[in-house]
């Protein structure tokens, strides 16, 4: 139980770092193109 709980709580923690990775992307190309 206790192991599945944890990856559950890692998924979830990678699925917002992924979220704010892409927002960085986003503001980098347009810093290229300004």
């Amino acid at each position: 139980m206790a192991k599945s709980q944890d990856a559950k709580k890692n998924v979830k923690k990678e699925a917002q770092k992924s979220a704010k990775e892409k927002k960085a992307e986003k503001r980098e190309k347009k810093a290229k193109k300004g």
